[in-house]
C-alpha cells in the first residue's frame, strides 16, 4: 500500500505542477480580455482540487511513510526534519494560500482583478512548491523523479 502511495503522489506532482502552471499562464493571458469566463473559473477550481488531493495524499504518506522517523535528535537529521516538518508544513501553507487566492478572486466583480489574484497567489504557491519538493538533484532527501 505504501509504494502504490508512494508512487500515486509522486506521479501526481506532475500533474499539479502542470496544471499550476497552465492556471498562471491562463490567468496572465486572459487579464487582457476583461472577461472571467467558465473556462478560467474551471481552470482554477481543477488546480486546486488537484492539489487538495496531492496534500490529502502527502496527509496519508506522512502517517505511514518509514521516512517520516522522530527518533531522538530528529530535527537534526536532514531527511527526518525535511520529511517530518518541512516538506509537510510547506506543501500545507502552499495549498492553504493557494485556496485563499481563489476564494478572493471569485469574490472580487472585476475580471482582470480576479486574473491579477489568481495569477499572484498561485505563484506564490508554485514557488513554495518547487522548495519543498525533494528533487533528485537534492542527494541527501532520496528523492526521485518519480
Amino acid at each position: 500500500m505504501y509504494n502504490i502511495l508512494m508512487k500515486s503522489h509522486s506521479g501526481l506532482r506532475w500533474v499539479a505542477l502542470f496544471m499550476l502552471l497552465y492556471a498562471i499562464f491562463n490567468a496572465i493571458s486572459s487579464k487582457k480580455s476583461g472577461q472571467y469566463l467558465k473556462k478560467d473559473k474551471m481552470i482554477n477550481l481543477f488546480t486546486m482540487i488537484v492539489l487538495h488531493i496531492q496534500l490529502l495524499l502527502g496527509f496519508i504518506l506522512y502517517f505511514i511513510s518509514p521516512k517520516v522517523n522522530f527518533i531522538d535528535g530528529w530535527m537534526k537529521i536532514t531527511l527526518n526534519r525535511f520529511y517530518g516538518m518541512e516538506h509537510i508544513l510547506m506543501m500545507t501553507i502552499a495549498v492553504l494560500l493557494l485556496t485563499f487566492g481563489r476564494k478572493k478572486a471569485e469574490k472580487l466583480s472585476n475580471p482582470v482583478q480576479k486574473h491579477q489574484k489568481i495569477a499572484l497567489w498561485y505563484l506564490v504557491s508554485l514557488i513554495l512548491i518547487l522548495i519543498s519538493i525533494p528533487w533528485p538533484f537534492r542527494t541527501e532527501l532520496g528523492g526521485s523523479w518519480f
